[in-house]
């Protein structure tokens, strides 16, 4: 092959500024660069804060902005904006010239996939969420393929249904290197719980956990291993309360190891976005899952029932989340901890660890390449 031939050889990844958005998109551009293919990301300014480490020869920055605010003025502004960035990325793309536009959901992707839409170059949508996002169903008719995360996606048109290919979601190097050890065993008695909610960490979580291990008997209290994300603001109460009790614990408001931190738990403790659902299940660890509820569409709920049906995670609403129902299943847990065992095999075999690799597979297909 030619340098010039090999120089056309480009995939465009576009992907919004949060890791639900980045995390999959980064292990997919891996996937590709693996096999010789040169990679490239489009996105907003919140990813340049930290996306240094994406794997891409260049980062492009597209004005891009969410029209769900309330007020017509703020809805004008922000349809202004996004025309603004359809106007950059149909440059941008006349420019790179890409075989192949993979993107990633979120608004933040929407002028680049519109500019692929424009340019004929061929369009994939991947949907992370067990139910499609507003911006990859306002996008899905220029699609030529849709990826899913989850073996159901709801709130696609069943005119598109033919469109659709599942691939899991792609998860990062860490996850598939924590993927590789064993479900911990119970030699010493004791119980290891994650309590995450997400890259800030969730104040339910921070509201609910402390108060349920205070319920808890001393003995119980005394098998329990704790390693809990808090919101910064939340982290002194949190740890107040631990200490008080003489728990072993450990808590901060980031963990850069979290899914080695997830292998070694016995249980974990989360919201149910779609990343920390997938890492779950090719980690391989059961969860009790409290979805957020004021998710526009729902997504996480969906998700979590995802996990909840293969057997490997208990789903409580969040207004059914108090202490004293989570005392009573971790005294569950603590008395049987075989159920634990179970739950993390049923986890194990809903993951889909080559995920990216399926959607690196589609699209050199999709691109011809």
């Amino acid at each position: 092959m030619s340098r010039e031939e090999t120089k056309g050889d480009l995939v465009l990844v576009a992907a919004g500024g949060t890791g639900g958005h980045l995390f999959p998109a980064q292990a997919l551009a891996q996937a590709i660069r693996a096999r010789g293919i040169r990679v490239q990301l489009a996105t907003d300014e919140r990813a340049l804060r930290y996306g240094g480490d994406f794997p891409a020869e260049e980062i492009h920055e597209i004005a891009s902005a969410t029209p769900t605010s309330r007020g017509l003025g703020a809805k004008i502004s922000a349809a202004l904006v996004l025309g603004k960035g359809v106007v950059e990325a149909y440059r941008l793309l006349g420019a790179i010239k890409p075989r192949v536009v993979v993107s990633f959901g979120g608004y933040p992707t929407v002028p680049p996939a519109l500019a692929a839409s424009l340019r004929a170059v061929p369009l994939i949508l991947h949907e992370q969420n067990a139910v499609m996002g507003r911006a990859n169903r306002f996008l899905a008719r220029r699609a030529d393929r849709i990826a899913c995360g989850f073996p159901t996606l709801e709130g696609l048109p069943e005119s598109l249904c033919d469109r659709v290919v599942q691939v899991g979601n792609p998860v990062r190097p860490a996850v598939l290197e924590a993927a590789r050890l064993s479900y911990p065993g119970f030699d010493d008695g004791r119980l290891r719980l994650l309590v995450t909610g997400g890259s800030q960490g969730a104040r339910i979580m921070s509201d609910v956990v402390p108060a349920a291990i205070e319920r808890l008997a001393l003995e119980q209290r005394a098998r329990l291993v704790i390693v809990q994300q808090a919101r910064g603001e939340d982290l002194a109460r949190v740890r107040e309360v631990y200490l008080r009790l003489g728990v072993n614990f450990e808590a901060a408001a980031f963990f850069p190891d979290l899914p080695l931190r997830m292998a070694k738990a016995h249980l974990v403790l989360a919201r149910s976005g779609a990343s920390t659902v997938s890492e779950l299940a090719v980690v391989g660890r059961p969860s009790i899952l409290v979805p957020f509820p004021h998710a526009l569409d729902a997504d996480q709920a969906a998700n979590a029932r995802h996990l909840e049906k293969a057997g490997a995670a208990e789903v409580m609403r969040q207004t059914g989340f108090t202490p004293e129902w989570l005392a009573e299943r971790l005294a569950r847990a603590l008395d049987e901890p075989r159920d634990l065992t179970r739950r993390a095999q049923a986890a194990k075999s809903a993951g889909v660890p080559d995920a990216a690799e399926r959607l690196a597979d589609l699209a050199l297909k999709t691109a011809g390449l």
